[in-house]
């Protein structure tokens, strides 16, 4: 059972390479970093806790919530199954591709076959669009392959898996609107709804307060972490590399300000453009700065990525002010 022409070449971040893929097959062709912004997907939080490794530095908002909110702002019908059972599961996924449908799948990345990295990430998104008696044909991002295959095993059990960011074998499938939809009015929603969630952040952790507190932290990492040349180096590859599209996602919603001022006809929006054009360089010089710092143990990279975090508090403070000046057209 094979669906054809379910693709999303040259995705970058699982969740919007899946949905992309979804909605190609539904006619709605937007582009990946259009996906991330209307879904409202940037944010920031710093997490540490007693049972971690090591701190957790987060750039964009928790698991299926971009799903939900791209439905929401385009009008699209969005039905979403979640089950403990898996011959439910199965059931669940091949009903829908039995009606030409490609199914978004929430999983463990860890049990996937093509995974070279294995490491536990429940909140791993892919769009399967068929199988045979052995495998399952999926689309995941262009740094894991892009168009792949797993068994049908690894595929159950990493749907089954329980953990942090897990759902319960969570499968789901979209329809697109008789048109095309219009993007003026969701891109001025989303942009002011992004903003003032991250100008209002419920707990210090999230948000402009949450990248003031890795800076306040992040000095003492070299002491925190158990494996310095192995924990900062990893730390800082999942913000330029860990499916972000580099810049812990601050390069991606620069590029969807680029486009939406291209539709979108407001001095807010094009000012936070600007502005976010040169908050992204900052991230990856952090990142730059902790890889050093695990790699030569020299705690001064550290005190430098503190001095940078600093600096983008400010910076995305002020440009999440100005975001939310966009009119309401």
């Amino acid at each position: 059972m094979i669906i054809e022409k379910v693709a999303f070449p040259g995705g970058r971040h699982c969740e919007t390479t899946t949905l992309g893929a979804l909605l190609r097959h539904e006619g709605v062709d937007l582009s990946e970093p259009m996906l991330f912004g209307l879904g409202e997907g940037l944010s920031f939080v710093y997490w540490d806790a007693k049972n971690m490794d090591f701190p957790f530095l987060g750039g964009r908002t928790r698991p299926a919530t971009i799903t939900r909110t791209v439905a929401e702002r385009l009008g699209l019908t969005l039905h979403v199954q979640e089950t403990a059972s898996p011959r439910r599961a199965w059931q669940n996924v091949t009903t829908a591709l039995t009606a030409g449908r490609p199914v978004g799948l929430q999983l463990d990345s860890y049990h996937l076959d093509y995974f070279t990295t294995k490491v536990h990430f429940g909140g791993h998104f892919v769009a399967m669009y068929g199988y045979d008696d052995t495998h399952a044909y999926l689309i995941d991002t262009a740094q894991q392959g892009g168009a792949v295959s797993t068994t049908l095993p690894s595929l159950a059990r990493a749907r089954a898996e329980r953990g942090p960011m897990t759902a319960r074998n969570l499968s789901y499938t979209l329809v697109g609107p008789a048109e095309r939809p219009g993007l003026d009015g969701p891109i001025r929603t989303a942009v002011r709804h992004t903003a003032h969630a991250f100008l209002n952040p419920p707990i210090a952790n999230l948000g402009h307060r949450g990248i003031g507190k890795a800076a306040r932290q992040v000095t003492r990492w070299l002491e925190r972490a158990a494996d310095p040349a192995r924990d900062l180096p990893l730390a800082a590859s999942l913000m330029e590399h860990g499916g972000t599209g580099g810049a812990l996602f601050r390069a991606m919603y620069r590029d969807f300000l680029a486009e939406c001022a291209t539709i979108v006809d407001d001095d807010n929006l094009r000012l936070g453009h600007r502005m976010y054009a040169e908050i992204a360089p900052l991230w990856t010089e952090v990142a730059g700065h902790i890889t050093a710092a695990g790699e030569t143990g020299d705690p001064d990279r550290l005190t430098r990525a503190s001095a940078v975090l600093t600096d983008l508090a400010d910076r995305e403070h002020r440009a999440m002010r100005v975001l939310t000046g966009v009119h309401a057209g």
